[in-house]
């Protein structure tokens, strides 16, 4: 690997110090040697010593170009080719920018709020989305976050993008750490609504798989005897011809974790782009024309969090909240049910869902 400071004629590899004061005002320009070859953001945070964040904070913002051309985080570098990184000539700490955003609370007071979050909506400032996420609205809505990451205040557990439903988010720094412990420790139940392809062999299922990165694909997850320890226990809330309605519940709380879990178990969520797994390829016979029906009546994957309960963080009061079947997905249960769900407005409390018995 070769690294120099245009102008300077220096060459060699350059650590964090370098990086740092790199970063004053101009750029770096690296060679790809055969052992750098990979993805674009972790050679990055390798030759810089800085975060995979950070990396892919600085292509997010066109500061990195390869061989000329702007690139991906993703982009697999070649040997010889030719990385350059433009530093700004100043770079102020990222703030939170508030931006108006509709949200539902279901529940507000001084130390926590529940939100029934909307699929679409990216919880926290990521790459892509800087200014547009969940912790953008609370901050226009003048809500306090405290505790948490940096850039990822308040939050004390995530949903995926196009999951809906139900929420914590911490106000004070006592109620994130107390919420962050209750949690790890399996005292806050997550109850989560899913319509999975076909049908399981049981009216109950406990889903006890590691989960870990996938070796050649970043943004998905996959069941490896290497990886972190994950459970998730399914039952069975109604049979249709084609799907089943789900109650799963989380024990632990890794990344896709219901939609890995499920599609390990040969039965992915209706409409999971990632891990659909063939979909309604997967039912055969008279039904797969009800399969491809319902396929097409799914906006996205069908799952959302449903239900929370957990004990007040400060007072220690028993917290209960409940959200109903989003209406973007109605269409998609109406069609895997018939028509007994048609004129139901609450078609999760008629099929018993809330039940702990049921």
């Amino acid at each position: 690997m070769k690294a120099r400071q245009p102008g300077s004629g220096a060459a060699g590899q350059k650590g964090p110090a370098d990086a740092a004061n790199a970063s004053a005002a101009h750029e770096i320009d690296f060679t790809v040697s055969t052992s750098q070859t990979g993805r674009l953001d972790r050679y990055l945070a390798d030759q810089l010593g800085i975060s995979r964040t950070q990396a892919a904070r600085l292509v997010a913002d066109k500061l990195v170009v390869v061989e000329g051309k702007p690139a991906r985080a993703s982009r697999l570098l070649a040997r010889g080719e030719r990385v350059q990184v433009r530093f700004p000539e100043r770079q102020p700490p990222r703030t939170i920018r508030p931006a108006t955003i509709p949200l539902t609370l279901i529940y507000e007071d001084e130390h926590l709020a529940v939100i029934d979050k909307p699929a679409g909506l990216v919880v926290h400032p990521a790459p892509g989305h800087w200014d547009d996420t969940l912790v953008n609205a609370l901050v226009a809505r003048g809500t306090t976050l405290a505790g948490g990451a940096e850039g990822r205040p308040g939050i004390v557990h995530r949903l995926d993008r196009d999951t809906s439903g139900l929420m914590i988010v911490a106000k004070t720094d006592l109620a994130h750490r107390r919420l962050g412990a209750a949690i790890a420790s399996h005292r806050v139940r997550r109850s989560y609504a899913a319509l999975a392809w076909g049908h399981l062999d049981s009216s109950s299922v406990r889903i006890d798989a590691p989960l870990a990165r996938h070796p050649q694909d970043r943004k998905r997850m996959t069941v490896s005897a290497q990886g972190r320890q994950a459970r998730t226990d399914a039952a069975v809330i109604a049979r249709f011809e084609v799907v089943d309605l789900l109650r799963l519940e989380l024990h632990t709380g890794r990344t896709h974790q219901i939609r890995v879990h499920l599609e390990h178990l040969g039965h992915p969520i209706v409409g999971d782009p990632v891990y659909g797994g063939g979909g309604s390829r997967r039912i055969s016979g008279a039904p797969r024309r009800a399969a491809e029906h319902l396929e097409r009546a799914t906006p996205r994957q069908a799952l959302h969090a449903a239900a929370l309960a957990f004990r007040h963080p400060v007072s220690g009061a028993p917290l209960e909240f409940q959200a109903e079947w989003p209406g973007d997905l109605r269409d998609a249960l109406v069609v895997a049910g018939g028509e007994e769900l048609v004129a139901r407005s609450e078609p999760l409390s008629y099929l018993r869902f809330f039940n702990r018995d049921g």
